[in-house]
């Protein structure tokens, strides 16, 4: 068959592993980006059960493992920095991850990794525009962009993120979105802090009351990350206009005051500093289809799980995977003919199967990694303690645990447990390894 002509909004992680799979296919990918370079921002992600496995099957695991973050686990601490649990990374190669993933890495070498292995097999990157609005007309998708051009497509794949305007003119203007806040806020940000002698690569967690949390990172002797947590409705942060940066910050000094353990240094290189700040308002995307006619949505466009499940960068590769491989199967590699826009009537039927078939296979995976998360369904999130007796017994619970060598993160907290799904094998994509 003739090769798809095929539209990927979004260049991140989800949209380039798309991209890679299809043109493996030899489909013709265009991939647009709203931002004028790669987005290779942001900090530590992780890869988990199948997501690993999806990831190897991409031949990408050398190049991973060379830009690995060296994180060896977590450690969680009390207001004066005293340990009270450590959870090592796993690092057998069986069962379950822990907090620290074995696979840990910095998203933006990532999106880098994946970006360069999907133009190596031929995907085209757009950079500096976006789709501003498209017509459907049974035959093709015809797309148009900020940057004033048209053109016609077989199929439009929204990658663009939890607040994905795809998904938003795919639904319509008079649909509600399908984003659903959970009520959290969590900022993330980088400040330099050179490595102590003796100090390890470990993530730091510490818990302080009133619903504050805060992590530590360290992914480079020159600087750490860190992550500060609390909820979108407590003031000042809840007068604070979403994208105001300047404005947050001053708001999260002001939380945080007095919260113990290195607050008072962390604000300081925060409102001083901390130019690669990002705000996120933590929620679900949930939606009953991904896709309607001629557009389709993988990643956090389709099914943002939050922070919270810890599977957002894998069910974002996994989708992408599953998504091409049904296109894959459902039409056929391309035999390198012109793409034309256009599809003969089987060839449609078969693109209308590929879209039933990902959501039939992926929408299990996706349902137990989302169950429970919401603030209307019952889940572990709601434990979470915020004053200092309730702070004080869970670090002596996790202490017992990680003495006993419990995965209770892995186990309890985290969604890499998905419960009677495999991972499909495409043979169209994979041959006969």
């Amino acid at each position: 068959m003739p090769p798809l002509n095929i539209l990927i909004s979004g260049a991140g992680i989800a949209g380039s592993a798309l991209a890679f799979w299809l043109s493996k296919l030899g489909h013709d990918v265009t991939v647009v980006e709203r931002f004028p370079s790669l987005r290779a921002t942001g900090l530590q992600v992780d890869l988990r059960g199948h997501g690993i496995e999806v990831m190897r099957r991409m031949g990408l695991e050398p190049a991973f493992r060379s830009k690995a973050a060296p994180e060896r686990g977590l450690q969680v601490v009390d207001k004066s920095g005293k340990r009270r649990a450590y959870f090592p990374a796993n690092k057998s190669g069986q069962g379950l991850q822990s907090f620290t993933s074995d696979f840990e890495i910095m998203r933006g070498d990532l999106c880098r990794l994946l970006h360069d292995a999907a133009k190596e097999l031929g995907a085209k990157y757009v950079f500096g525009t976006a789709a501003e609005s498209f017509t459907e007309n049974g035959s093709a998708v015809e797309v148009r962009f900020t940057n004033g051009k048209m053109d016609r497509f077989d199929l439009w794949v929204g990658a663009d993120g939890q607040g994905s305007h795809t998904r938003k003119m795919m639904r319509g203007p008079d649909t509600a979105d399908a984003f659903y806040p959970l009520g959290d806020y969590v900022a993330y940000f980088t400040i330099p802090q050179p490595i102590q002698q003796g100090e390890e690569y470990i993530a730091t967690m510490y818990m302080a009351p009133g619903g504050r949390g805060v992590m530590t990172r360290r992914h480079s002797p020159h600087a750490i990350q860190v992550y500060l947590g609390c909820k979108t409705y407590v003031e000042p942060l809840k007068s604070v206009r979403r994208g105001d940066i300047e404005g947050e910050k001053k708001a999260l000094a002001a939380i945080y005051q007095g919260a113990g353990w290195r607050m008072e240094e962390i604000l300081k290189a925060m409102v001083e500093g901390a130019d690669n700040y990002y705000g996120e308002r933590l929620g679900l995307v949930k939606l009953e289809s991904w896709s309607h006619g001629r557009v389709a949505l993988v990643g956090d466009a389709a099914y943002c799980p939050s922070a919270k499940t810890g599977m957002g960068t894998t069910a974002g590769l996994v989708g992408a995977y599953v998504l091409a491989g049904e296109i894959g199967r459902h039409c056929g590699q391309s035999d390198r003919g012109d793409a034309s826009g256009k599809l003969d009537g089987e060839a449609a039927s078969g693109l209308r199967a590929a879209l039933e078939a990902y959501e039939r296979k992926f929408q299990p995976f996706m349902h137990q990694v989302q169950k429970g998360i919401k603030a209307d369904e019952e889940g572990d999130w709601d434990m979470m303690p915020s004053t200092p007796f309730a702070i004080a017994v869970m670090n002596w619970a996790l202490g017992v645990v990680a003495f006993l060598r419990l995965n209770v993160l892995g186990e309890w907290l985290l969604r890499e447990n998905v419960k009677g799904w495999d991972l499909p094998k495409y043979e169209e994509m994979l041959g006969s390894e």
